[in-house]
Parts: structure tokens; sequence; C-alpha cells
């Protein structure tokens, strides 16, 4: 049998362990769910420093230290927000129309782990996923095939021993095309969280399944005259460096207003960024850009220094990254795209108007939905970024990448980051837990066709802390269907019936023409209730 349709047996095989497991995975309460994801956890974050060695040796992409801190980032960092969410039985009430949602899986997750990121991003969905009670069957790059598998054997053995069943957690070892397309389309799998180049997530949402998808991230930082320009480069560097500009939401392109632009230069330079000239600009191009036009993924994830010895010119060795000068954005400044690199573009803007204009055609060329990075301290033009700008995480005087994966901001930390139907994905959020259930809704009559004259229970399904109190429903002046106080019932008054004395006291008051007690009345209402 070729590697093609063994790859394909494979992953018929993992999807078949991964459905036997959801039954058991159904069963867990929030306290096994929560032990299971804590354990994973810890187990991800005490093999961090041994996974970023192989994913650097195995890839070739981007710095060991930096992948330490993403492995750390993905598990202990994610764990402290998705420790408290509610992810099994009743999770929101709602008494007032009646209404309770209720957490259900989704079913088999498939999916798929870039080479930039292979082992944080796999222990990412690996939690993500089990915390949801869902199983999951991943899809490596060819390039990061050792790692990712380990990172999800990590996984998987942590799940087991705090009480997950066997195949919750599945990792391909062949993963060719063919099989990864098999993955996608089986009937097993029920929501894809695909990351990874244009093409594959292309694939993901044509495959006929619920998708979440992340789009290229061509990020633009503008630094506007009133920003605290030193530290806005501190940031831009920062996070354009980390792992060597392999995650997505860092900075691509710097735009700089004109009454700062020279503070902007002098402040890059301190932070040992070089300034290239336009023979090395154009030297660049050539190393960096495809035939086809795409990155040339020679030059993904590696430092500064090796690029521009790829491109035929030296730079120091503690160079942080390489800024090119640009005037335009498009085809004819095929830097000014994307470039998973610490490559950055450089544009001089004069006003807020102006920068605001250039961050338009940035986001045009291949970010949209993604993120954009506002360095000001004018709420009013950072306003009006936030407003305007085609994307779904405007951050404010912090880095891209921190900002965009919930490290600096209050975003939510993940490392899927959806771009919204802009950017063709079926989310705009930060991808979380909660993204991987589905909601059930219990709901009560609360305005009927048929009211009924019986008492009620009132619409209160058995869950903590909601009254069991037995309650009469009747439609009030404005024609809502709310629960009233009950009434004692009035003496009926008859057209014909002489006048009566008002009653000793003491005495029963009788009810209609057979001459019931008050007391019989409430003996009846109980006894019917107890039914």
């Amino acid at each position: 049998m070729d590697r093609d349709l063994r790859s394909v047996q494979e992953v018929r095989e993992l999807l078949a362990k991964a459905e036997a497991a959801l039954p058991a995975l159904r069963e867990l309460s929030q306290k096994d769910v929560n032990k299971i994801t804590e354990a994973m956890a810890e187990a991800g974050y005490q093999a961090s420093e041994r996974l970023a060695k192989m994913a650097v040796e195995e890839t070739g992409f981007g710095k060991y230290e930096d992948k330490v801190t993403k492995n750390r980032f993905a598990t202990r960092n994610l764990l402290q927000y998705i420790a408290p969410l509610k992810t099994v039985g009743f999770l929101e009430e709602e008494p007032q129309n009646k209404v309770w949602k209720i957490a259900e899986p989704m079913g088999v997750v498939a999916a798929i782990i870039p080479s930039t990121n292979p082992t944080s991003t796999a222990m990412y969905k690996a939690i993500i996923s089990l915390k949801a009670r869902n199983a999951i069957v991943m899809s490596p790059h060819p390039a990061a095939v050792r790692c990712t598998l380990e990172a999800a054997g990590v996984m998987a053995a942590a799940a087991e021993r705090a009480g997950a069943p066997k195949g919750a957690v599945n990792c391909m070892s062949m993963p060719e095309m063919s099989g990864t397309n098999e993955l996608m389309k089986h009937q097993i799998t029920k929501v894809i969280l695909a990351t990874g180049g244009t093409a594959l997530v292309r694939a993901a949402y044509s495959a006929g399944k619920p998708a979440f998808g992340v789009g290229p991230g061509n990020v633009p930082a503008f630094i506007e005259r009133t920003a605290d320009v030193r530290k806005a480069v501190k940031d831009i560097v920062a996070s354009k460096t980390i792992d060597y500009g392999t995650v997505c939401a860092s900075e691509q392109s710097i735009i700089a207003d004109r009454p700062v632009k020279d503070e902007v230069v002098a402040e890059l330079k301190r932070n040992n960024a070089y300034f290239c000239t336009t023979e090395e600009i154009a030297a660049l191009e050539k190393v960096m850009i495809s035939p086809k036009g795409g990155i040339n993924a020679a030059i993904v994830g590696q430092p500064a220094w090796r690029i521009a010895d790829m491109a035929g010119f030296q730079v120091a060795r503690e160079t942080s990254m390489l800024v090119v000068p640009l005037t335009g954005v498009g085809k004819q400044y095929p830097l000014s795209m994307e470039k998973l690199s610490p490559v950055i573009s450089f544009y001089e803007a004069d006003g807020w108007e102006d920068g605001c204009a250039r961050s338009m055609e940035i986001l045009n060329y291949g970010g949209i939905g993604h993120t954009l990075c506002i360095h000001s301290r004018d709420e009013k033009i950072i306003r009006e970024f936030a407003l305007k700008k085609p994307v779904f995480r405007v951050l404010v005087n912090t880095g891209g990448t921190h900002g965009a994966i919930g490290y600096t901001t209050g975003l939510e930390p993940a490392l899927t980051l959806g771009c919204g139907t802009w950017g063709g994905s079926i989310t705009a959020d930060n991808v979380t837990p909660l993204h991987l259930i589905n909601i059930k809704r219990l709901a009560y009559e609360t305005n009927p066709l048929n009211p009924s004259e019986q008492p009620e229970n009132g619409g209160h399904p058995p869950v903590g802390g909601l009254s069991d109190k037995k309650q009469r429903w009747r439609y009030d002046e404005k024609y809502h269907y709310r629960p009233v106080a009950d009434k004692k019932p009035e003496p009926e008054v008859r057209a014909d019936a002489p006048a009566t004395a008002a009653p000793l006291p003491g005495a029963q008051v009788q009810y209609g023409t057979s001459g019931i007690t008050e007391e019989q009345i409430e003996a009846i209402i109980k006894e019917f209730t107890k039914k």
C-alpha cells in the first residue's frame, strides 16, 4: 500500500478510536473535566523545554527560548483562563424568560497543526477540546511530525492518567494531503480547527464541516504623534522578533507619524534594528519571495542576520530585525505582505488620516479581519481607528503578538485567532472551549396558545438555587403571560340574591349556591396540586 493510502487508512483508524471515546467523555462531570485539563496543562508545562528543543531541531524554524515561552503560554496561561469556565450541564439560567442553556459536546475535532508553532498549538487545541468533552485527531505539518506527535502523546498520557478514556487525543504519523483531506471530510469529524497556510485553511472551509480557521495576519502598527515612542518601539520589536516572527499576529509594517518619525527611527536603531538600503531591499525581494509570489519557506522563522546573509549582505549577529522602508503597498512592493520573519516594512504618514489610509492599504493586501496595532494617547483617534478598520482586534499601546493572543491584554488566551466573515472565518473571536460546545436550550411555555387554568410548576427545572414554589400564570393588562400572586376567590354574588348581613366574627364564609367554605376550597387545591 502506498503512503497516500496508508495515510487515509491511519486517519480512519484514529477517527474510530476518537468516536469510541465519545460516550465516556460525554458522561464526565465538570469536576472530572477540570481534573483532566489541569493534568494536561501541567504535563505540557513540564515538557515545555523538551518539546521546544524538538520543534526547533525538526523544523529549523524559530528560537528555542521563545518556543518554551509559547509552550508555557499554551498550557498554564491557558488553564488560568479556562479553569472557571462551565462546559458541562446547565450553563445559564434565565428564569424570567423560562429558558435554561445546557452544554453539549460537538464530537470529534479535526485539528490542523502548523509547522511554525507545532507543539504549542497541538497542546492548546487538545486542552480546549477536552475541556468541552470532545475527542481530537491532529494532522501535523509534514515538517513537524515528530515534535507534534510527542506533544500529542504528552497530552494523551496526562489525560488518561486523570480519567479520560483512551482515544480522546490522537495524532497522525503520516500526514499526507490525502489523509488530511480524509480527516476533514470524514463523517465522524464534526468540526475543524485549522491553523496553517492559506491553501490548507481554504481546504478546511470547503470540507463541508463547521470550521474555525486562521487567515493571514498582515498587521500594521501605527505610531501616532502622541504616542510614548520609546515604549511603542520596544513593544513592536519584542512582538516582531519573538520566535523570529512566526506568529501571525506579529507586526508586518510600521507606520510612523511624521512629527515622531525621526524619534521612531532612532529608537529602532537603539533596539538593534537595521535599516536596509535600496539595493539591499531588492536583494531581499529576490530571496524572500518565491517564483509564485508567496514567501519563500526557507526564510520563515530565521534570524535577521541569516536572512541578510542569504540575500548577499551582512549585518551584525545581534541585529533584531531588518527594516525595509517602502513607499507603497501591493504586488509592486512584495515585502509589504505578511513575511513570517524578523523583516518589517516601514512607512511615513502625515497625520492620523494618512496613517489610517496606509493601514487600510496594508490590511487589504492580505490582512483583512485579523489585527491592527495603534500606539497613541489620543482617545478620539484610537476610537476612529477602532470604528473604521476592517479587523477584529484593534490593539492599543501593546505589541501585536502579545496583545492578540491575550498575554498583555484582556483578550481570551488563544493560539487560534478568528478573522470573522471578512477574513473568511466562522468567528472573529479568539477560539476557546466555549466555541467547541453546542448549546441546548430548555424552554418552558411563556405565551401559550391555550392557557391552562391549573396551577403550574412555574417553569423551574430541578437545578440548584431555583425556587420550587408553585405559581399561577395569567395574562397581564399588556398581554404578557406572567406569574401572579394567588388571590382568594371572592364570594359569588347573584343578581337576584337577597342582601345578607355581614357574617358574625368567627363565622365561616360560604361561597356559591352549594355553601362550600373557604377551608374546603383550600383543601381541594392542596389535594389537586399533589397529583
